[in-house]
């Protein structure tokens, strides 16, 4: 019996924990931060909003960070089975054929979109296309659309009026354009990997369940991972599986002496592996452009926050994954995150920088395993993400002054002309607005710091399996890749690899 211990039971973690218990002759330890016990405060399975990403919320980790100077930020990451898919905004579209291209290159076919698409069909019940060549109709993932209401329906108007393609299925590899939204939301109920994945095997007897415990080091023999510590004790393995999320993967092996050499001598950890774990991590930055509605907007009781989005690049190119993306919010976000329900607040389409140039840094403080890395995201360092924001910020601007969805849009509310015109004068707009997708890769990424298996270089009996591992933060948000990654992984596993 070959005993496993996963950490972390997020969009990765629990998919993982969940496909390695297939196998009889494993014995396998989920140890999770948060409840483990697959009860869900009714607020937190809601669709129609995403209350456990407020700082203070029990089920958030609310790491502190800067996304730059003098721009602090509280990053919001699911402390709870599930993970972030319990406390995000239920976006599950997939990563492109050019990520997965970037993927297969550090770590090798398995990463490749051919190779990967069998596992996409597997992940997915397709509620709007069902079983295809390209979906999956038995999966344990619902995905579904909410992109019909008038709201959508303008902005799409909008887009196309603005010469953007349409894109009926976002998860379908088609041209980057305007389309609804994939989500993982069954009627009005969030459904994170912990209900799909973990609750349908849950009694099984190679699997156990361990929550509330949170993890500070890997246990070593020499360089062999041996187990974990704990807050509540120690636990003993043969494999030991790092699934906590960018952050929290990333701090563990710093933690326990995988990283860089000279940083964690100074601060008197033990390297097993000199690696450069945390040192260009990447995400998705993005900037909330407000607009006044015209009245009262028909769909804003849509279960799903986030219905629509534009893909596009800031270039204009054609037939490129687009760079940018507009995520249209079908409430005002003070309303999503807190359930504030003033009839006059503005609503907001959220710009995202989809393929950033720039690079954050993760690093230890303290040799205190309880003490919390410092996080700097160094948003704004470099000219050719600040072009595109810019670039971005224009066109939607322009989309939400079309006579399209002028039906709806009384104006912008803080962006003016002064602005529009000037670079600088939008350089010092945004930068007082930055915010961040909260899409954190690249942390301990394939081919520097794993390999295509998860394994990490250097030691043996230690794998990683989220979206550390992926080189570089995919063309759309993370979510649906952090459970194929934990797929993916599984599988590598299972195969002996």
């Amino acid at each position: 019996m070959t005993r496993t211990i996963v950490v972390g039971g997020g969009a990765a973690g629990a998919a993982l924990a969940a496909r390695l218990s297939d196998d009889p002759d494993r014995e396998v330890t989920l140890v999770e931060a948060g409840p483990a016990d697959g009860v869900y405060p009714p607020d937190l399975l809601d669709a129609s909003g995403i209350p456990g990403a407020v700082t203070g919320h029990p089920a958030n980790w609310a790491h502190e960070a800067h996304l730059a100077p003098g721009r602090p930020y509280r990053v919001a990451r699911g402390k709870i089975l599930g993970g972030s898919t319990t406390i995000n905004g239920g976006y599950f579209v997939r990563a492109r054929r050019g990520d997965h291209d970037v993927w297969a290159d550090a770590g090798g076919p398995r990463w490749s979109y051919d190779s990967c698409l069998p596992v996409w069909r597997a992940i997915e019940t397709d509620v709007d296309f069902g079983e295809t060549a390209l979906h999956g109709g038995a999966g344990p993932m619902p995905v579904q659309r909410y992109g019909g209401g008038p709201l959508a329906s303008a902005f799409i108007a909008a887009a196309v009026a603005r010469g953007h393609a349409l894109e009926p299925d976002k998860n379908g590899e088609q041209p980057a354009g305007v389309g609804p939204v994939p989500s993982n939301v069954r009627g009005d109920v969030r459904v994170n990997t912990g209900l799909a994945y973990l609750e349908p095997v849950r009694s099984r007897p190679n699997l156990t369940i361990v929550g509330s415990t949170t993890v500070g080091r890997i246990r070593w023999n020499g360089t062999r991972a041996v187990g974990v510590e704990t807050d509540a004790g120690e636990l003993d393995a043969d494999e030991v599986v790092l699934c906590a999320g960018a952050i929290g993967s990333a701090r563990i092996l710093l933690s326990s002496g995988v990283g860089p050499q000279g940083p964690l001598s100074a601060l008197g950890v033990p390297v097993r592996s000199d690696l450069p774990v945390g040192a260009a991590f990447a995400d998705h930055p993005d900037i909330a452009v407000a607009w006044r509605p015209r009245g009262v907007i028909p769909d804003s009781a849509d279960a799903f926050p986030f219905p629509v989005a534009l893909h596009w690049d800031a270039a204009g190119r054609e037939g490129t994954d687009g760079d940018l993306e507009l995520l249209l919010a079908a409430r005002p976000l003070e309303q999503l995150l807190n359930g504030s329900a003033d009839p006059d607040a503005d609503l907001q389409v959220i710009l995202g920088l989809q393929a950033p140039t720039g690079r954050g840094e993760l690093t230890l403080q303290s040799a205190d395993p309880a003490a919390p890395p410092r996080i700097d995201y160094r948003y704004l360092d470099e000219a050719s993400d600040r072009d595109r924001l810019r670039a971005g910020i224009r066109e939607t601007a322009a989309l939400l002054r079309t006579r399209e969805f002028g039906v709806l849009c009384a104006g912008l509310s803080d962006l003016g002309e002064a602005e529009l015109d000037d670079d600088r004068a939008l350089d010092d707009w945004m930068a007082a607005r930055l915010g961040t997708a909260i899409h954190m890769c690249a942390t301990a990424p394939m081919g520097v710091v794993v390999d295509g298996a998860g394994r990490v270089n250097g030691v043996d009996g230690l794998r990683v399996a989220d979206t550390s591992i992926l080189p570089t933060v995919p063309s759309r948000g993370p979510a649906a890749s952090a459970v194929l990654v934990g797929e993916v992984i599984a599988r590598a596993m299972h195969a002996g690899d």
